[in-house]
């Protein structure tokens, strides 16, 4: 068995099934199903019942690298921290070897900012965390999906698919999250900061 200081949880945030799968808001899930691709590994359901899981390392096969669980909950962002604190403790993972992916407002679209701890900054999914965890102190790989445009509520735009030219640069950006969680887990915050917050 793995031992838990090996052992990190990269959660990805986002709200269940087809009809929210473009959806500016599931930015997070979108980078955990590129991650999975890199592993090589399907999606299997957990047998919590609240989440799909992948185990494995973020490195190629047969290479030395940090094991990660990639997990998706299976209900809505508001009730994240539930199932994150059942695969944590489950796992033995304990909140600073936790990475949540998630859309952030107040970063225009396409950069990345990478921290630990912080302000849950209206963000339901984070805040869900912070209740179930008992702390905030776990790092935020945040997707920019910058403000909505003219008086268009909050809730609207993030609920809402990408535009069409957002579309074509949306590859690149989970690509890059991708990465940042790569560099994280091999090499720490402060180089992957370097290399992603500029």
């Amino acid at each position: 068995m793995t031992e838990p200081q090996d052992l990190w949880l990269v959660v990805g945030l986002g709200n269940p099934g087809p009809s929210y799968s473009g959806h500016r808001h599931n930015i997070g899930y979108m980078v955990a199903d590129e991650l999975a691709d890199r592993m090589g590994s399907p999606w299997r359901a957990h047998k919590s019942g609240r989440s799909a899981v992948v185990e494995g390392r973020l490195t190629p096969p047969g290479t030395p690298g940090p094991r990660v669980v990639l997990m998706r909950g299976k209900g809505y962002m508001n009730e994240s921290g539930g199932p994150v604190s059942t695969i944590a403790k489950f796992y033995k993972v304990p909140p600073e070897r936790i990475i949540a992916i998630h859309d952030e407002l107040d970063i225009g679209f396409g950069t990345l900012r990478i921290k630990l701890g912080g302000g849950d900054n209206g963000h339901n999914g984070l805040r869900s965390m912070r209740s179930s965890l008992g702390t905030g102190d776990f790092f935020r790989v945040r997707a920019g999906i910058g403000r909505p445009p003219g008086r268009q509520p909050v809730a609207e735009f993030v609920l809402s698919d990408y535009s069409r030219t957002e579309k074509k640069e949306l590859p690149f950006q989970i690509s890059d999250a991708a990465d940042a969680i790569e560099m994280l887990v091999s090499e720490g915050l402060a180089k992957t900061q370097s290399r992603f917050n500029s």
